[in-house]
């Protein structure tokens, strides 16, 4: 296909055989056939639509964390939607929508400075928002689901739908969006104004903090891989096992959080998936526990 020729056809930002290890956290994967860089939903939904027409298939990528992308790369067309950003506040109703490529971290921050809570948690957390509806994203005890109040998503044929939580399926980490692949637009959420900005800062740097100092922030990692199969912990059946520090390639099981796997320096995908498995392995073997993994991996290994 005729690169200026699609040019010519979209407005949207568009690259052919691109490097996609450097659009994820873990800095591993191969190239997109195509790559789409929306910047507002026009073009989200003009690239879209092309793709649809064309037949091609479509994966969208935000933050690129909990994603692992095989060495071959992905046919057919990336949407990274990481420059999708625009948030508001409605003091009235204590409610903030924000686009999906808002990084989470910086819409705690944004909720802090106005004084309201409800998202303290989240400023650790190295994904979207986009990626938090989709996965229910949580941390110390709290989950995207309890603040949502709804959500906007793409449906095949261009047009936007919203969608409230009792539609989601939410569970533990899982929603109907991992399944029918919907992307997600924007998301409004529920806080609580009238703090004392000063007092919520403390808290999401106290909350940032804590997870600074549990889980490996100074290497490239997908964040948590695996599921925790409550009642048990992922990370503690794994450290028990006594794999923290196991290595394939350069993917190593992290020394700081055994939940973690990190990139030494030029790792491969594949390394990364052999040392997921040789995980799972391990754990059913003496704990007769199966793993699920958390981390989404797409692609052909």
């Amino acid at each position: 296909m005729n690169p200026s020729l699609i040019d010519s056809q979209l407005k949207c930002e568009l690259k052919a055989n691109a490097s996609l290890a450097e659009l994820t956290t873990l800095r591993v994967g191969g190239a997109a056939e195509w790559l789409a860089l929306p910047r507002n939903l026009a073009e989200l939904g003009e690239s879209w639509r092309w793709a649809k027409a064309e037949g091609m298939p479509i994966a969208l990528l935000g933050a690129g964390s909990n994603l692992l992308i095989s060495d071959r790369g992905l046919p057919g067309l990336v949407i990274c939607t990481r420059y999708l950003r625009q948030t508001r506040f409605e003091a009235e109703s204590g409610q903030v929508t924000a686009f999906t490529g808002e990084p989470l971290a910086t819409l705690a921050w944004k909720a802090a400075k106005h004084g309201w809570r409800g998202l303290e948690w989240t400023a650790g957390i190295p994904g979207t928002v986009g990626g938090a509806v989709v996965m229910n994203a949580g941390a110390q005890g709290r989950d995207t689901a309890a603040v949502l109040v709804n959500t906007s998503v793409l449906e095949l044929d261009g047009s936007f739908t919203t969608l409230e939580p009792d539609q989601l399926q939410y569970g533990y980490r899982s929603s109907i969006l991992q399944t029918d692949c919907r992307p997600v637009v924007q998301a409004t959420f529920q806080l609580r104004p009238g703090s004392d900005p000063a007092a919520v800062k403390a808290d999401t740097a106290k909350d940032l903090a804590q997870r600074h100092s549990t889980q490996p922030y100074h290497l490239p990692s997908c964040g948590s891989v695996f599921r925790n199969p409550l009642p048990h912990s992922a990370g503690q059946l794994i450290e028990q096992a006594g794999l923290k520090g196991f290595q394939i390639g350069r993917a190593q099981v992290a020394q700081r959080h055994a939940n973690f796997i990190v990139n030494l320096g030029g790792a491969k995908a594949s390394d990364v998936l052999g040392l997921i498995r040789h995980i799972q392995a391990a754990i059913e073997q003496r704990f007769s526990v199966q793993l699920q993994t958390e981390v989404k991996i797409i692609g052909e290994f």
